[in-house]
């Protein structure tokens, strides 16, 4: 063998034991050095060179392959964590940051088309020095990202802001410039065939990619399309896990709502059946309802009252106009600021209302209630009017029997005590002559005030006659007079007679009631109303027992009081005053007295009966109680009067 041949051999096996160590690069150059200095030349040199360049490819080989290897190990490892359940927006960061890890990246961020596929958005980004980059919306078409989506393919530049083949855009631009990034890949994410966003990789110096670092970048992007898609199935399981929670939520508070009006509705309606009335009812759901609670019937009259309302509350325009959208929609309204309005009905009949005034703004819960406390009330109302009906039959038929003068048969005795008209109490006689008009709506409104007032009524020769207790006649026929004809919208004539106790007196009153109506209409007062007593000397004269002394007690009562307790003669000086054609001068000559004296007198008068007593009326009656007090007097002095 020749030296040539031995010396060949023996660098191809130094360059074989180098490779086979592993040896850096620099290993294999110093070998060449080290042979051109120590004389090697020629083919031999040659032969060194190719086995060194030989075995330089062989150790790029490997590294490549060993880099290969340890982009799968980590691809693998980034593949186990992308399985743990995580949210998206923490999978998006996630997959940011084992990107960045992966390829030795400075940045990597992640870009998902809106619903609309119009634009997109960064939703998670790694390694980013500013706060430009997450939440940038880029238009569709623009930028590597643009690129990807029309292609559905990696794209990539070693020099973002130098690469003209790129669609630019300012906002793109300017976070690029912000994180000063030169070279950037990006790869599609995809379900299927459909691009639904963009995995970015950049660094801040100029990079040539290779098609390894393409192809792992791909890979990556392949797992991470799969884990998002789980994740936003899982996502949405969770928002429809939570939404059925929700609903189960709702129903169960909907199932106790419903739980609590039931018990509410239901001791609602163990009051009406229990006998208790419209205020315990009300009183019941005012409490619950935490508010102020009246009820009112058809005709707008205050039935009941829980609560102490304030007035500012109440005003009745919008509460007029609330009971009817009320009753229209068949649901509780609002009137005004504070008020809110629910319509008693049976089917499309309305038989009152029901105003509340809560403390605080009503919920649902307590809208419901106000609509059940309605119903409930409705039905009371309903009820009463059947009894009130059937009660109105025996109560006309007591009350004829009493106006005829007899004596009561055991039946209707029995009857009266059981429909609570005690007959031992005073009571007040009234006659009501509509003058002209229909009179169906004053006999309804005759039962209603009698069953309101716990009287009684009748219709006799046209006019309405109500018994009714009380002691004051004039006061019960005014009451009577102001209520009815603002109703009737024509006048009304009302007298009353009383009070009278005893079934015996009924028809004696009725009697002088009947009169004193007939004697308004004859002084041409029709429309006015009026009592014996308030008719004065005509009351007399009407009454059926003659009330002499009655009259001048309401007529002179105070003067003949005055006289007897300081023992004046104020009496005798309105005798001579009248007698002298009302003249102070002359009774002063008549008296043997100063004119000075009777004016004195005279304005004693005036302080106990009144500024009026002298106009034509009054004087009229105080001299005739004059007259009946002398006769009075001069009889009592009579043999057989003593």
């Amino acid at each position: 063998m020749t030296r040539a041949v031995r010396s060949t051999t023996a660098s191809a096996i130094t360059v074989l034991r180098l490779l086979a160590e592993e040896a850096p690069p620099s290993r294999f150059e110093a070998l060449v050095r080290d042979a051109r200095r120590g004389g090697l030349a020629g083919s031999a040199l040659a032969e060194l060179e190719q086995a060194t360049e030989l075995a330089l490819g062989v150790h790029s080989l490997f590294g490549r392959h060993e880099q290969r290897e340890a982009g799968l190990t980590a691809l693998v490892d980034t593949a186990r964590d992308l399985t743990l359940p995580y949210d998206l927006d923490t999978l998006l960061k996630v997959i940011s940051r084992r990107a960045r890890r992966l390829l030795n990246f400075d940045m990597a961020y992640i870009g998902l088309l809106d619903p609309d596929g119009e634009s997109s958005c960064i939703r998670a980004s790694d390694g980013d020095t500013t706060a430009l980059n997450v939440g940038l919306r880029v238009a569709g078409g623009h930028g590597l990202g643009g690129v990807v989506h029309g292609k559905a393919a990696p794209s990539w530049t070693a020099d973002y802001l130098g690469d003209d083949r790129i669609p630019h855009s300012e906002e793109i631009d300017e976070v690029v410039r912000a994180e000063g990034l030169h070279a950037i890949m990006s790869v599609p994410l995809q379900h299927g065939d459909s691009v639904f966003g963009t995995l970015y990789g950049a660094n801040r110096k100029i990079r040539h990619f290779a098609p390894d670092e393409i192809g792992l970048m791909r890979s990556l992007a392949d797992l991470a399309a799969v884990a998002i898609e789980k994740a936003r199935l899982l996502d949405s399981a969770r928002a429809e896990v939570t939404e059925l929670e929700l609903d189960s939520s709702r129903a169960r508070t909907y199932l106790t709502t419903e739980r609590r009006l039931a018990d509410v509705r239901s001791r609602l309606v163990d009051l009406v059946l229990d006998g208790c009335d419209l205020p315990a009812v009300a009183a019941e759901a005012a409490a619950v309802l935490d508010g102020a609670l009246i009820v009112r019937d058809a005709d707008g009259r205050t039935l009941a009252v829980a609560g102490d309302p304030p007035p500012s509350a109440l005003d009745e325009a919008d509460i007029a106009k609330a009971v009817l959208d009320a009753h229209a929609g068949r649901t509780p309204v609002r009137a005004g600021e504070r008020a809110w309005v629910a319509s008693a009905a049976a089917g499309s009949e309305a038989l009152g209302a029901l105003v509340l005034v809560p403390a605080q703004p009503p919920t649902d819960k307590e809208v419901r209630l106000l609509h059940s406390t309605a119903q409930v009330c409705a039905t009371l109302l309903l009820i009463q009017r059947n009894t009130a009906l059937v009660e109105g039959q025996v109560r006309d038929e007591l009350f004829d029997e009493l106006l005829s003068g007899r004596r009561l048969s055991a039946r209707l005795a029995d009857r009266a005590r059981r429909l609570t008209v005690d007959l031992t109490q005073p009571h007040v006689v009234v006659v009501a002559r509509p003058e002209g008009g229909p009179q169906g709506r004053a006999v309804v409104w005759a039962s209603s005030y009698a069953y309101r007032m716990s009287g009684l009524k009748s219709v006799l020769d046209g006019s309405i006659v109500l018994l009714l207790p009380g002691s004051d006649a004039g006061a019960t026929a005014k009451a009577v007079s102001e209520e009815l004809t603002p109703l009737l919208h024509h006048p009304v004539t009302v007298g009353a007679a009383g009070p009278v106790t005893g079934d015996g007196a009924v028809h004696q009153a009725y009697q002088e009631a009947l009169r004193c109506v007939d004697a308004l209409t004859a002084l041409g007062d029709t429309g006015g109303y009026a009592s014996p007593g308030e008719l004065g000397f005509l009351g007399v004269l009407l009454a059926e027992d003659h009330d002499v002394d009655g009259f001048v007690q309401s007529a002179l009562g105070p003067v003949l009081e005055y006289d007897m307790l300081r023992l004046t003669e104020l009496t005798h000086t309105l005798e001579v005053y009248f007698a002298s054609g009302s003249s102070a001068t002359a009774a002063a000559d008549v008296l043997h007295v100063h004119p000075n004296t009777v004016y004195r007198r005279l304005e004693r008068i005036t302080e106990l009966l009144g500024p009026t007593w002298q106009k034509p009326d009054r004087a009229l009656e105080i001299q005739l109680a004059l007259r009946l007090q002398r006769t009075r007097h001069l009889l009592s002095r009579r043999p057989d009067g003593g």
